[in-house]
């Protein structure tokens, strides 16, 4: 057991002798996790364009236009004062910007004399949406006003009123009433939505850190290939043949060290994603489970690569670019349901989606630790199988 340890201790200090070892094991897997995750949407944000809106008359009509944009499907008013507007509109700050003149009333909407200012940038499909926002509000509170208009035209012509007072209020009550109806007015678009439940809620921040641990923990245990390559070059397995020490000795006490390295760098990154997303792993042994079953098939990998590779160098390379290629395929980078049909049975065969769908399983459909015995076993089974080949394989030379 001693000896175990020490070859792990010893393989530890290699590993960490280079500053650059920690960008993988910490500093990378964080950073693109807080990035990937933290720049997907999690479904509560306002995704509607932001329109900046001035408004200089202070009506009734000029609130109700902004009342409309404010229900629109498409943008989201912003108002604000016309020199802090117009200063983020030429900064590209904002990408649209609507001005509301002073001149804007009920009377100039009634004589067709109202005009509004609206700006964007040439080119911009999002500028174009907003322009069509605005027309739509307009044409929706225009045709509130039309509506009162006539009322009062057919009222007028029957002498219902006696002063100029008495019409205003008659078009008042007529132009609440048209707004009333105008809310109450049945849709001309049937929608018809699917009611087949779904068994959980996607979070993507859960499916991001996810696949972002899988993919920076096996891309290290992939590089035990070249801790196997830097030892056979530097001839310390030639000078283990001269001590009391067995191959399987040698080999567990590399590979356990690993792994433990691997499991304290899985922690590590489940404790960031509980911090920094709120996220909530599920069962605790269940995913100790996974994370355990996924380091061995990782190691196991890299123990297998070790004894066909011959230079350390070689083995980085193709360590960084296997982690990367099986991280990706696995679904780890993009969510498996995005493949075609062909790629998704293909993907059967690499570790990484095995750990992806343990993960998610736990993650998101609150599984148990019964649930993910069948992810766990097929994990097993590729450790059990590339261990075999290592330990076959394994030459001191």
């Amino acid at each position: 057991m001693k000896k175990i340890f020490a070859i792990a201790w010893k393989d530890t200090i290699v590993r960490f002798a280079s500053a650059s070892e920690w960008l993988f094991f910490i500093i990378l897997p964080i950073l693109f996790t807080f990035i990937f995750a933290g720049g997907v949407p999690t479904g509560d944000e306002d995704n509607r364009i932001r329109l900046v809106v001035v408004d200089e008359a202070q009506t009734a009509i000029s609130q109700e236009i902004i009342r409309e944009l404010e229900n629109s499907t498409s943008v989201r008013p912003d108002v604000l004062s016309r020199a802090e507007a117009e200063e983020q509109f030429d900064s590209r700050r904002a990408i649209a910007l609507l001005i509301i003149p002073p001149d804007l009333d009920v009377e100039s909407i009634q004589n067709g004399t109202a005009q509004m200012d609206f700006r964007q940038p040439p080119n911009n499909m999002d500028a174009s949406i907003a322009e069509r926002a605005v027309q739509t509000a307009v044409r929706r509170v225009s045709s509130v006003v039309s509506a009162a208009n006539m009322a009062v035209d057919e009222a007028k012509a029957r002498g219902a009123f006696e002063s100029a007072e008495a019409e205003q209020a008659y078009f008042n009550q007529a132009l609440e009433l048209a707004k009333s109806l105008q809310e109450d007015s049945p849709e001309r678009v049937t929608t018809i939505q699917g009611n087949t439940p779904d068994d959980f809620d996607y979070d993507p921040q859960a499916n991001v850190s996810a696949g972002q641990l899988i993919t920076w923990v096996f891309i290290p245990l992939f590089g035990i290939s070249a801790l196997f390559a830097y030892e056979r070059q530097g001839g310390t397995l030639r000078r283990v043949l001269t001590t009391p020490t067995s191959k399987a000795t040698f080999l567990l006490g590399t590979i356990s060290g690993q792994v433990a390295m691997a499991l304290i760098q899985m922690t590590l990154l489940v404790v960031f994603a509980v911090f920094a997303f709120k996220l909530n792993w599920g069962n605790p042994l269940g995913v100790f489970l996974i994370l355990a079953c996924s380091a061995l098939a990782a190691a196991a990998i890299g123990t297998a690569m070790g004894t066909f590779i011959k230079s350390e160098g070689q083995a980085t390379g193709l360590s960084v670019m296997a982690g990367m290629m099986l991280g990706m395929l696995g679904g780890c980078w993009f969510p498996l349901e995005l493949f075609p049909p062909v790629m998704q049975t293909i993907a059967q065969i690499f570790p990484t989606t095995w750990a992806m769908q343990g993960l998610l399983d736990l993650l998101l459909r609150g599984a148990g630790v019964l649930e993910i015995l069948p992810e766990a076993g097929v994990l097993t089974v590729f450790a059990g199988i590339f261990f075999g080949v290592g330990v076959w394989r394994f030459r001191f030379e």
